[in-house]
């Protein structure tokens, strides 16, 4: 794979994780500042946190099976969070199932969770006991690094943040 496609698909994938934080952050506000009509943004709520877990599961693809990027442990439980998230949202999406909060807002918090750690183990590679990392593919490499702190666990918690924040938005408008 060229370094230009991989540069240039890095970097694509960064600005949505960017835009993803700045509409999280934007839907977080706009439920705080009390807005009466959540109903514009709740309806397709599911629908959303759908396409960002497809979006972000076919990027995980495209990064190990096309750019040949090998995932680490910690990468591979931030698929095993997001992977099974694609099928759950589109189910309930399709049949308009509220209990799919149950089942996709844990995976998305876990997903978040393992993202934030494994960032901070590649921004702070001493937190890392390395005994728990393959030594050929440990947790602390950086196979990407977009605009100086973006990478793929940056991106994948981006994901989750925004899945997160749908499905409580879809929650708190009673949506049950």
């Amino acid at each position: 794979m060229s370094a230009q496609f991989v540069q240039f698909y890095s970097t694509l994938v960064a600005i949505l994780a960017l835009v993803s934080l700045a509409l999280a952050i934007t839907l977080v506000g706009y439920r705080s500042f009390g807005e009466d009509d959540a109903s514009d943004l709740t309806r397709p709520a599911l629908w959303l946190a759908w396409l960002v877990a497809l979006v972000a599961t076919v990027g995980s693809l495209i990064y190990s099976e096309v750019v040949n990027f090998e995932p680490c442990l910690l990468c591979w439980y931030q698929r095993i969070a997001m992977y099974p998230m694609a099928v759950v949202l589109l189910v309930g999406a399709i049949r308009r199932e509220a209990v799919v909060k149950f089942y996709a807002l844990p995976l998305a918090l876990v997903g978040l969770g393992i993202s934030i750690w494994h960032y901070l183990i590649q921004t702070f590679p001493s937190l890392s006991s390395g005994a728990s990392c393959d030594p050929d593919v440990p947790c602390s490499a950086k196979y990407v690094d977009v605009f100086g702190f973006i990478s793929i666990p940056f991106m994948a918690g981006a994901g989750f943040t925004l899945i997160a924040v749908l499905l409580l938005l879809y929650v708190k408008a009673g949506k049950q």
